[in-house]
């Protein structure tokens, strides 16, 4: 099972004034990079393998990655996410993947609990049955979502900017029901940084700033 963190997009709706940058993915949530805290949640989970599909300041990006993740670019990432999951697949079919799961760089705050239930319930179905499994907490579908290889044609296929939420509405899902908000929880916006900021203060956890974790 491949890992793909979808890290390519330009995040044009996000300006951080306190920033260093404008993209959204280098921000700083914790003492790192957003896409950063992303990637971890992929090294630390069951996932054989993870790589970062990047383009937007790829370089930058691409330096902020753990060094387990593999970067690989996305010429065409301006032409919406579908591009950036296409190129995901052909690094699946490239590695002989059984399955992948896409995850999203601008979503730090998803549990590695999370992608292990969803590794453990495709690994746990037999061969008849295996398609897409995806999470879902408080009702609501969210991400990271993981496709087996029979999707993988369809994948190559998406055009536009709504990558594989069209498999995910036409095909059979195996739901994941989850106590994990991070499903939820993106980062288009500056306001959304400061409400994750907000949040793991309110919390008093500071797992996430812990740097034992690599």
């Amino acid at each position: 099972i491949l890992g793909v963190l979808l890290a390519a997009g330009t995040g044009s709706r996000f300006a951080d004034p306190k920033a260093d940058s404008a993209n959204k993915l280098l921000a700083d949530l914790d003492g790192r990079p957003v896409v950063a805290r992303a990637a971890r949640t992929l090294t630390e989970s069951t996932v054989d393998h993870s790589v970062a599909v990047v383009g937007h300041d790829r370089e930058r990006v691409a330096d902020a990655l753990p060094p387990e993740v593999d970067a690989v670019a996305n010429p065409d990432y301006e032409t919406g996410q579908s591009a950036t999951v296409r190129r995901g697949v052909a690094v699946a079919r490239e590695r002989g993947a059984s399955a992948v799961l896409f995850a999203l760089g601008d979503m730090p705050r998803v549990a590695v609990e999370t992608v292990d239930a969803l590794v453990a319930t495709y690994r746990d179905a037999d061969d008849a049955t295996r398609g897409i499994v995806a999470p879902r907490y408080d009702g609501r579908r969210g991400n990271p979502v993981l496709f087996d290889a029979r999707h993988f044609d369809a994948l190559a296929a998406v055009t536009g900017d709504r990558g594989g939420r069209g498999l995910v509405e036409s095909e059979r899902v195996s739901w994941v029901d989850v106590t994990d908000p991070g499903i939820h929880r993106d980062v288009d916006t500056e306001r959304d940084l400061r409400a994750l900021r907000a949040r793991q203060v309110e919390s008093g956890d500071d797992s996430a700033s812990d740097d034992s974790r690599g």
